[in-house]
């Protein structure tokens, strides 16, 4: 499996811009990455919150693994996004 290289809150502040702000989402922009890329960080609040509600799995996120590895890497993404913490 791939993993990123980049935190879980910063690539979720960026799909937030860019659907807010590409016409393919909700937005104008035929071309948002400009936009996304100057903006996304104003999206960092709302992404940390997506966070924290993916933190309980659904039943069905549950039945497909092991819910407290789960839980752990999701609070680890948490803790990756709060200033100062590189991990």
């Amino acid at each position: 499996m791939d993993t990123a290289t980049s935190p879980a809150v910063d690539r979720i502040a960026r799909v937030l811009a860019g659907q807010h702000l590409s016409a393919n989402g909700h937005g104008q922009s035929e071309s948002a990455s400009a936009q996304v890329e100057a903006t996304w960080k104003d999206y960092r609040d709302d992404a940390i919150a997506v966070l924290h509600t993916l933190r309980a799995p659904s039943p069905a996120m549950a039945a497909a693994g092991d819910v407290a590895v789960w839980e752990r890497m999701v609070l680890a993404a948490i803790a990756e996004a709060k200033p100062g913490i590189v991990m």
